[in-house]
């Protein structure tokens, strides 16, 4: 069983486990929410969607990254999933990414949210 992000002990007192829909979409979130630059080993991991919050909205911001998920998606996940849509909302210091995907391994439609705000 894969390890579940981000990493903590169960109640067993045991390295708590992910199950396999779970682990897709924590898997998402690592790509989605990782710098480019911050893992040592994986400089190029990532797709730097928090440094976006601060950016002026407009349309072809929007625009940009929709399509900087989707590629960063493609990219590091397209073995395990085909993103259908993504939805990036910025408002104020929270950002929304909504992500429509089909499980390559079960060809199941799956819908993922995330939230994140500025500084968590």
């Amino acid at each position: 069983m894969p390890v579940r992000f981000p990493f903590h002990i169960d109640s067993r007192r045991r390295t708590a486990g992910a199950e396999a829909d779970a682990r897709i979409e924590e898997l998402i979130e690592q790509v989605l929410f990782t710098t480019p630059g911050e893992r040592v080993n994986r400089p190029d991991f990532g797709c730097g969607l928090l440094q976006l919050v601060f950016a002026p909205n407009s349309d072809e911001l929007a625009t940009a990254t929709q399509f900087l998920v989707q590629g960063a998606l493609q990219q590091w996940l397209g073995d395990l999933i085909r993103v259908e849509t993504v939805q990036v909302e910025s408002e104020e210091a929270t950002l929304r990414v909504l992500v429509q995907y089909v499980v390559n391994r079960n060809q199941q439609r799956q819908v993922a949210q995330f939230e994140r705000g500025v500084g968590t």
